[in-house]
């Protein structure tokens, strides 16, 4: 899960690295009032999950609260790469003297941690990594071991910061380093560390991307989570607990196994070719056990998308066998119809591996309306494209 910026700026607050004060507003009398607040001038910052704001005309800064206030009426609703602007962040106005890089990440290529430190902030790092590899100092933290003072000086000397900084910047690090640790953050960046006139050191950005794996330790993350930039299905998917993506295609699919769900979106649209480009509708992984419950609440998400047409079941019976799916799908349907939501699309099912021959016999027998059994993946996915394509 990647933080909005003033998220990731209350994270750092509470680990103890150093911040402006700043408030979140989401309407332009609620920037006013946050510049009143704060007092001065301030720098109002559009929050969205995407970068380039300031090119887009997402950063302005503002003499007081009448203009925080015409500014943040001018950012509200601003469309940023595709992320509509719903809040900004009034932050107060820093004399910056220099800026620099700060982060750690996870670097799953060399299966570590890697802490990387630039004496040339405040520019997309990506940039410094390719024009002037040379100023960006870095060094692999073994999760055992840890990140301790000691190795944040010997960063920062090699990043070639300042002697008059470098001490304040180690302390940063290490602040940084624990909450990237103890949040189960896989990125916490700071760009710009920028230095003030007054000598201090502050984190006038931030960047934190939580580890979605790890929630079941991290109850507070919750709070994170920004519902209007959610998809409503994708929401009600997650409340009861279903691993679903929204698609734009108009073919639900519904498998066991996400390697299974991911070569049926790929045949699905390799399918959907021949009648006009259709497209699959979701990503839905319900996983090794596929209750009568379980397949109920998939096919009422995909059925609650207005784009689908047809829904295809593609299921490999391993541990939980075909004819247990089977069962389910009959059950799944009845618990449908019993909360008044029959199937009103065509349901297109391909059974294979454990109990296969059972499954599909139970199916056959159950006679269930709009249901059709095919024998391979590729002859499921032509009829459900077919069937999607003519919007049956």
């Amino acid at each position: 899960m990647d933080l909005l910026e003033h998220q990731a700026q209350e994270l750092f607050a509470t680990h103890g690295v150093p911040v402006s004060r700043n408030r979140v507003a989401g309407t332009p009398d609620e920037a006013r009032a946050a510049a009143t607040g704060i007092g001065g001038r301030v720098v109002v910052k559009a929050q969205v999950r995407t970068g380039g704001r300031g090119k887009a005309g997402g950063v302005r800064l503002a003499d007081g609260p009448d203009a925080a206030r015409d500014v943040a009426t001018a950012i509200l609703g601003m469309d940023i790469r595709g992320h509509t602007v719903h809040r900004v962040l009034v932050t107060e106005a820093s004399d910056i003297v220099d800026e620099y890089y700060v982060s750690f990440l996870l670097d799953r290529s060399h299966r570590s941690f890697l802490a990387l430190v630039s004496a040339r902030g405040g520019v997309e790092i990506e940039q410094v990594a390719a024009e002037h590899p040379e100023a960006l100092a870095r060094t692999w933290v073994d999760p055992t071991g840890g990140f301790d003072l000691a190795a944040a000086r010997r960063l920062t000397v090699a990043a070639g910061l300042p002697d008059e900084v470098r001490e304040d910047v180690a302390r940063v690090l290490v602040r940084l380093w624990n909450v990237f640790r103890s949040e189960d953050a896989t990125l916490v960046e700071i760009n710009p560390l920028a230095r003030l006139a007054d000598g201090s050191v502050r984190a006038l950005d931030g960047k934190v991307t939580l580890d979605d794996n790890a929630r079941f330790r991290q109850p507070g993350h919750a709070r994170y989570v920004d519902v209007t930039a959610t998809d409503p299905l994708e929401a009600r998917a997650a409340g009861k607990h279903l691993n679903y993506v929204k698609l734009d295609g108009s073919v639900g699919v519904i498998g066991n196994g996400a390697g299974l769900v991911m070569s049926t979106l790929d045949v699905v649209a390799y399918a959907g070719e021949r009648y006009g480009g259709v497209r699959p509708a979701n990503f839905l992984d319900i996983g090794g056990g596929a209750s009568a419950e379980v397949m109920a609440d998939g096919l009422e998400i995909i059925l609650g998308d207005p784009d689908v047409r047809s829904v295809l079941v593609n299921v490999f019976g391993g541990i939980t066998a075909c004819d247990a799916v089977a069962d389910g799908i009959v059950a799944a349907v009845g618990l449908l119809a019993g909360r008044g939501e029959a199937i009103s699309k065509p349901l297109v099912v391909r059974l294979d591996g454990n109990n296969a021959a059972r499954g599909r016999q139970i199916l056959t027998e159950a006679a269930l309306p709009g249901v059709r059994l095919v024998d391979t993946m590729d002859g499921a996915a032509r009829l459900a494209a077919e069937l999607a394509g003519k919007g049956a």
